[in-house]
C-alpha cells in the first residue's frame, strides 16, 4: 500500500509542479469510531462523514472551499479507497 501512496504522491506534485492540475487524488478510509476519513494528497484538504455519499458531498464543498477560483479547481476528484483488515493466523 505504501508503494502506491507514494506513486499517487508524486503524480500530483509532477502535476503540481507542471501546472496541470486536472485531477485531486484523496485517500478515504474508514475511520474508527465510525464513518469515513478523506485527505488530499498534495493539497491541504481533509473532510469526514458518517456515509459514503455525505463524504463525497463534503469533498466537493472542501475542494470549493480551498480554491478560491474556478480557473485553478481540478476538474476531476478520485476517491482511493483503503479499507484494513486484520486477520489472525
Amino acid at each position: 500500500m505504501f508503494k502506491l501512496l507514494t506513486i499517487l504522491y508524486f503524480i500530483c506534485v509532477k502535476k503540481v509542479i507542471f501546472g496541470i492540475m486536472n485531477e485531486l487524488f484523496f485517500l478515504v478510509e474508514e475511520a474508527i469510531e465510525g464513518g469515513y476519513t478523506a485527505r488530499a494528497l498534495g493539497e491541504a484538504i481533509f473532510t469526514e462523514a458518517d456515509t459514503m455519499d455525505e463524504l463525497k458531498a463534503n469533498i466537493r464543498e472542501a475542494v470549493h472551499c480551498h480554491y478560491d477560483d474556478d480557473v485553478n479547481i481540478p476538474k476531476i476528484i478520485r476517491l482511493h479507497l483503503v479499507k484494513e483488515e486484520i486477520i489472525t493466523i
